[in-house]
């Protein structure tokens, strides 16, 4: 869409083996969001999202809390140039 818009966003605490990429997926697929999801080495979630610019604010919101077993304490977010997604899937 001509007016969506790229956020990298950075997922930091307990936010590994939680189910997070699960809740991320679901929650991406709920706003119309499109990217993608994945563990990083360092312990951290990495969500490349791209989407109208109130779907991402709702979907970092969300982000913030979590699935239930998750302890998230903090979002980082930055904005980046489209991409093009065209759906939203986790990676390995």
């Amino acid at each position: 869409m001509k007016n969506n818009r790229h956020y990298s966003i950075v997922v930091k605490g307990r936010v590994q083996g939680v189910g997070y990429r699960a809740f991320a997926l679901k929650t991406a697929t709920l706003l119309g969001i499109y990217g993608y999801v994945k563990n990083r080495p360092d312990g951290l979630v990495q969500i490349e999202a791209e989407g109208s610019e109130s779907s991402l604010i709702q979907f970092i919101k969300m982000c913030e809390n979590g699935p239930g077993w998750a302890y998230v304490e903090k979002v980082e977010f930055n904005e980046f140039p489209v991409q093009g997604f065209k759906e939203f899937i986790v990676k390995y």
